[in-house]
């Protein structure tokens, strides 16, 4: 018996990265998951891969921070599968390296509605469902920056600090309930995301570096966010609520800090 079983399951963002390595895991440990990413045809990796492992899923293209979109997954997995048990909203932006003093209030806007307004709304449609079925467990992406400052910029770690805090407040207003809330935070894990700053470093020579702060000496791998949403979603963590777990090589132990002040333009 895999770990989940007889679940039903949703992963945002599931097209690649974090998401993708998630909704496999997820499927070889017995869930049916609905697949969801912007672009229904970016899926198509994602389902090969469920698929030749023997898994269940289908896709489902929407935007994770639109509320009509979240509703739609959330109803997919319903009539698919027939409940919904786990939702892993995991899908989020970085915004980019715009210096704090250059970012205009739309950029934080976007920002803030894809990483934090995203989580809130699949908890808003996914929960009221799991209540009724007596339980259930919404695990959210945060990010190791959002525990303190130097691990991201300002916008893309306020709206992380936000999901952490998400993910404490949700858990006490289901007191009671069934449903769990919990948050990963990842450190630096080579995502669609984050090929910029690997591409870079390859480009320069320096790839060895990638990591260096942390005491793993190394960078993550998505395999390795995944198995902490597996726990989470699971009911190996029946215990667990509220609580936002790092993994990241050991970085935020200390959040060592390598850079400069504030540039202005």
């Amino acid at each position: 018996m895999g770990r989940l079983q007889g679940k039903r399951a949703v992963v945002t963002g599931a097209a690649s990265g974090i998401g993708r390595a998630s909704a496999v895991l997820f499927a070889k440990e017995g869930a049916k998951v609905v697949c969801v990413d912007r672009v229904a045809e970016a899926l198509e990796g994602t389902l090969a891969a469920i698929r030749q492992a023997g898994g269940t899923a289908v896709a489902q293209a929407a935007d994770a921070g639109d509320e009509a979109a979240v509703k739609a997954y959330v109803e997919r997995c319903v009539a698919e599968f027939g409940g919904i048990d786990v939702v892993y909203a995991n899908a989020g932006v970085s915004g980019g390296g715009t210096p704090l003093l250059e970012q205009t209030v739309a950029y934080w806007n976007e920002i803030l509605r894809i990483n934090l307004i995203g989580p809130f709304l699949a908890i808003r449609h996914a929960a009221p469902l799991m209540v009724k079925q007596g339980g259930g467990s919404i695990v959210m992406t945060a990010s190791v920056a959002g525990l303190r400052a130097n691990a991201g910029m300002s916008a893309y770690a306020s709206s992380k600090a936000g999901v952490i805090s998400l993910a404490q407040t949700a858990a006490n207003a289901l007191y009671g309930t069934g449903v769990r809330v919990n948050a990963v935070c990842p450190g630096l894990i080579e995502t669609g995301m984050t090929k910029p700053i690997f591409d870079g470093a390859r480009a320069r020579g320096s790839e060895g570096k990638i990591g260096q702060l942390n005491p793993m000496r190394r960078a993550g791998r998505p395999e390795e966010i995944a198995a902490m949403a597996l726990f989470l979603a699971s009911d190996d963590a029946s215990y667990v609520n509220g609580q936002a777990y790092a993994v990241d090589g050991g970085l935020s132990s200390t959040h060592p800090f390598a850079g400069g002040a504030l540039k202005l333009s």
